[in-house]
């Protein structure tokens, strides 16, 4: 039995060897911006190489415009990961690279983008909730549940350059529990409650505040599931 284990061992290594020459020769020789990017997932992935991976996706990113790359790049840049500096700044532009070219993660940085421009950390602590809305319903648009919770909160309470708009605040409220935002759900079922910006609707209200326990339970178990799979 420990001699097929060892085999087993081998042949897994052999695989990972062979992956590494097919993903670095489809990224430098071929000048394939996917193999780039598969390049950069096996580096940050399976051998951990954090520094390699950044310096494949800045690249990919730079030179290519590869999305994934440029929102991966954009998360390395956040959190200072891979060597680079932690740099909202730059972080932020290569999450509107990948938002604004479209693809696998482009949603993600959509949402990304509005996150930070909320914020105010990338424009000298001036939060700008214009380009936070825009940027919220781009991802809202491609289903991000978290965007679209966002964008309700923005017209329920108004900012500034976006006036308090009750019957978007449903929309995107509704649509944030659609795809499974708890708190979503509780601000579309307190809105139906006090018949704020929408008539009052008790029987709404409550299937809203139950879909929001339900979410909240759902959470919960797949939690503790999580730790208990560990």
């Amino acid at each position: 039995m420990a001699g097929s284990s060892t085999s087993r061992t081998g042949e897994v290594r052999a695989y990972l060897e062979n992956l590494h020459v097919e993903y670095s020769y489809q990224c430098f020789k071929e000048k394939d911006p996917d193999g780039c990017q598969r390049f950069a997932d096996y580096l940050d992935t399976i051998k951990k190489d954090f520094a390699a991976a950044a310096r494949v996706m800045r690249d990919n990113c730079e030179e290519h415009g590869h999305s994934e790359s440029c929102y991966k790049l954009g998360a390395y840049q956040a959190l200072g990961k891979g060597g680079l500096e932690p740099d909202l700044k730059a972080a932020y532009k290569s999450f509107l690279k990948s938002c604004e070219k479209g693809g696998k993660k482009s949603v993600n940085a959509c949402h990304n983008v509005g996150l930070l421009a909320h914020d105010g950390r990338v424009n000298d602590d001036k939060p700008d909730p214009v380009v936070a809305r825009d940027y919220y319903t781009k991802a809202c648009d491609g289903n991000f549940a978290a965007s679209c919770f966002n964008l309700g909160v923005i017209y329920l309470q108004g900012a500034p350059g976006v006036p308090k708009d009750m019957g978007r605040a449903l929309k995107y409220s509704l649509k944030g529990c659609e795809l499974g935002h708890m708190w979503a759900c509780a601000n579309a079922s307190r809105m139906y409650k006090l018949g704020d910006g929408v008539e009052k609707n008790d029987a709404k209200a409550e299937d809203l505040k139950n879909r929001a326990k339900q979410l909240h339970k759902e959470q919960k178990e797949a939690s503790s599931s999580l730790v208990f799979g560990q």
